[in-house]
Formats: structure tokens, C-alpha cells, sequence
């Protein structure tokens, strides 16, 4: 679009080359949102504080864009050294994938980042990143300002610069803060809780419209103080899929892609496959297991005891171009979703991707969450609770001998999920948020009482 006049601050700690799934958020939207009349200007963190690398992420940056790099300590290497995990190794969420060799270690280094790096452990770049920001905009104009977290070391750096210069402000709650599932396993005290708090209800005073990525969750956040939250899908983008084709109809090929750890551990699955191995063989002929991305010792255990180590592939870590050449030469897509007490809300990014492949998905998780009226709003897959490992043996059964149709266009298009329509909505909350600020009406928000 020519003649583009606002610009749009994106606070985003994730940017490429950063890997994984955290990085698409603020990516995609900066994509489409230049077709829609927005400019966005990048502050991000410095290339070397990324822990998994992804250059094919490049290609999405939006030609002459100004990114804004900004060096901080990053607490996460001196934790590898203190923890006995070598320098180049990922740290793979040690919440879902603790180490069996030195646990205790986790623990105290879970204690420590919950109480004393607030709001996390990118804290440290909250002070150099307000400061260059500052800097930015004694010699630039914007019109108004966008942050997404976690991590909510964006949302912190979004309120200061928000409130310092005026500025309007969506704030992005693509998961929450304080009711985020494993807030409950930091081990954070009173005081760093009042903390935590004080800081989540201030950004939910100050920004002139929030969104979060699931309906559920917007529920949640206003359950605690938030007014007129708005549902941003993280949605998939159809330029991925451009040279997509779908092949190798082995429907006994099962794909996962990211991480599966214990807190999504597919038990239902593993025990109706080790049924089926035992009793119908047939069924389970040519069955090949295939998980990308960092999986928990404890899910690969389970494999293994359950007689399916040669069934199993594990491709470590890949880019997410390889993870959606993975999908297209799947028969089935499991999409296990977090045993947490918010589950119902937790909609896993790769989600939109799976249902825009035109496989059929397999989800275990809660049969009235969120997950399960997207399945069945647009008709491309089926979810199990997990302790329904009967109806999993049940659909695998059917599933190899005839297949799941998810052709059929259900009463949801699976396009009205895309990251364009996603950037379309986006683009509406930030010149809403101008226009009442040009108006003088603004936002107005009741007090906000501390839970």
C-alpha cells in the first residue's frame, strides 16, 4: 500500500533470525500489516540472545523495515553453565522436559527465575530496551504502540513507553501472565506474586485494547479486570503453503511437530497403539511415529516400553518449512494440549498450520475447550480427553481402515483463521485506539482490584 502515514511500534523480543513458534506472532502481523495502511517499526532483542535459529523465518521480513536491535544481558547461558547443559544445546522448557541427571539444579533455577526475575527471565532487557526506544522517539514519530507477550518483559517495556509519551497502546496477551498454566510450578513467593500482579494489572489499566489468543482465555483475563478483550487467533499464513501438496496417503504415518513434554505426554495414544499391536497387527502395518522438536524423556520412555522404538523417529529440532514438509507426508497429526487447569483456552499456534494442511487432526485435551469447537467448527479433526484411551483405540481403528474425510468445509472456513485476517483485525483495534485518543474520549477503565 503507498502513502503509508502510521507507524506502529512492535515491542517483540522474538524476531528473526530467531527460530520456533514464538517469533511468528510479530512477524506475521508486521507482514500484512503494511497492506493495511500500518508501518511497523521493530525493537527487538540482539541475534544472540536466540537459543534455536531459523534463517528460512527471513523471508517474511517485510523488505525495509526498520528493525532495532538491542543488546542485554541474557541470564539463559549462565544457567546452561550452572546447570551442566553444554553452551550450543537449546533449553528446551525445563518445566516440560526436566533433567533426570540434575534436577535439583532445575529446581533451584526455577525458584530463582520466578522470584527474582520478574516478569521473566528477559527482564534484563526491560531498562536497555525502554531507554532505546526513548531515544528512537525524540527523532521519530509514532502513532501508536504493540506489544505481545510473553514473554511480558515486552508488556512491561509497552506500558513504560506507553505512559512516558501518550502513546495508544494494544497490548497482546497471546498467553497470560499470572494465569498462564505453569505459573503455579515457578515456585514464586508472596512477595514476587504481589509483584507480578501489580505489574499484569497495570498493563491491563493502561492499554487501550488487549487481546489474547483464545476465547476462554479472554474470559479469564476479564474475570480479573480486563474490559472488552478481543480474541487474536495466532492463525497460519497462506504464503507458507504456497508450493504445499499433500502426499503419501500411508495413513499410518503419525506426525507432532514442537514440544511434548510431560505436561502433554500422549498416553492415551501410546496405549491404544500398544493395544492395537498386540491383538490387530494388521492394523498398525507400516506404522511410523514421527516427532520433531524437543521431546521429554519420559514420552520416549513410554514409546519404548509400549514396544514402539522402531516405530519411532525423532528429528530433533528442524525449521518450520521442514515441519510443514513433515505434515504434507503425514497420515495423521497429533495435537496433545497441556494438562493445566486452563486448558480449555490453551489453542497451540501450530494448530491453525495443521488444519490449513488438509490432514486429519488427532487431539487429546478437554472435549469443551476451545481447541475442540475449532475441530469442530471447521471439520478437520477429532479430540480425546486423555483418560479416553477406549475411544482413541476406537478412532485409530477406523481411522487406518477408512480414513477421516476433512474435506468437507464445515460451518467455520479454515481461511477466516489466517494471519491476513489476523493483521485485518489487529489493524482495526490500532486506529480505533487512535481515533479515541484524536477524539478525546480515550479508554476509559474502572479501578482494577488486586486478586
Amino acid at each position: 500500500m503507498d502513502g503509508i502515514k502510521k507507524k506502529v511500534i512492535m515491542v517483540t523480543y522474538y524476531w528473526p533470525p530467531a527460530g520456533g513458534i514464538g517469533v511468528l506472532r510479530c512477524l506475521k502481523l508486521a507482514k500484512y500489516l503494511r497492506r493495511l495502511g500500518w508501518e511497523p517499526v521493530i525493537f527487538t532483542s540482539s541475534s544472540d540472545a536466540y537459543q534455536f535459529l531459523d534463517d528460512k523465518n527471513n523471508a517474511d521480513i517485510p523488505e525495509g523495515i526498520e528493525v532495532i536491535r538491542i543488546r542485554a544481558f541474557n541470564p539463559i547461558a549462565a544457567f546452561k553453565l550452572f546447570s551442566g547443559r553444554k553452551k550450543e544445546t537449546p533449553l528446551i522448557d525445563i518445566l516440560a522436559t526436566p533433567s533426570k541427571k540434575n534436577r535439583w539444579l532445575d529446581v533451584i533455577g526455577l525458584w530463582i527465575r520466578g522470584n527474582f526475575f520478574i516478569p521473566d527471565a528477559r527482564a534484563f532487557w526491560i531498562g536497555p530496551a525502554e531507554r532505546r526506544i526513548r531515544q528512537w522517539l525524540k527523532h521519530h514519530h509514532a502513532d501508536a504502540i504493540f506489544s505481545d507477550g510473553p514473554p511480558h518483559t515486552n508488556t512491561v517495556v509497552a506500558n513504560r513507553i506507553a505512559e512516558k509519551f501518550d502513546l495508544p497502546w494494544v497490548a497482546d496477551f497471546q498467553d497470560p501472565w499470572t494465569q498462564v498454566d505453569y505459573y503455579e510450578h515457578m515456585r514464586i513467593g508472596r512477595r514476587a506474586h504481589r509483584i507480578h500482579t501489580r505489574l499484569e494489572q497495570n498493563a491491563l489499566r493502561r492499554a487501550d485494547a488487549i487481546t489474547i489468543a483464545s476465547p476462554s482465555w479472554a474470559l479469564d483475563l476479564e474475570a480479573i479486570g480486563a474490559r472488552d478483550v478481543e480474541v487474536l487467533y495466532y492463525g497460519y499464513d497462506e504464503a507458507d503453503f504456497k508450493d504445499y501438496e499433500a502426499r503419501n496417503d500411508n495413513r499410518q504415518v503419525i506426525f507432532h511437530g514442537g514440544l511434548l513434554g510431560n505436561d502433554r505426554n500422549p498416553e492415551p495414544l501410546v496405549k491404544a497403539l500398544r493395544r492395537m499391536k498386540n491383538e490387530r497387527i494388521e492394523e498398525v502395518e507400516g506404522l511410523q511415529i514421527r516427532l520433531a522438536g524437543g521431546v521429554s524423556p519420559d514420552v520416549v520412555g513410554g514409546l519404548e516400553e509400549a514396544g514402539l522404538a522402531s516405530e519411532l523417529t525423532l528429528l530433533g529440532m528442524v525449521s518450520r518449512m521442514d515441519v510443514i514438509d513433515e505434515i504434507a507426508g503425514a497420515g495423521l497429526l497429533l495435537l496433545p494440549i497441556n494438562v493445566a487447569p486452563n486448558c480449555k483456552g490453551r489453542v497451540p499456534g501450530k494448530l491453525f498450520e495443521l488444519m490449513r494442511s488438509g490432514k486429519p487432526i488427532l487431539a487429546l485435551g478437554p472435549v469443551d475447550g476451545d481447541v475442540a469447537r475449532l475441530l469442530e467448527e471447521t471439520g478437520t479433526g477429532r479430540i480425546f480427553d486423555y483418560d479416553d484411551t477406549e475411544g482413541v483405540y476406537q478412532f485409530l481403528l477406523d481411522f487406518f481402515r477408512k480414513g477421516l474425510d476433512v474435506s468437507k468445509q464445515g460451518r467455520m472456513a479454515v481461511s477466516d483463521l489466517s494471519n491476513e485476517a489476523g493483521a485485518m483485525k489487529l489493524s482495526r483495534l490500532l486506529d480505533d485506539a487512535v481515533a479515541k485518543r484524536r477524539s478525546g474520549v480515550g479508554r476509559q477503565r474502572d479501578p482494577i482490584q488486586n486478586k
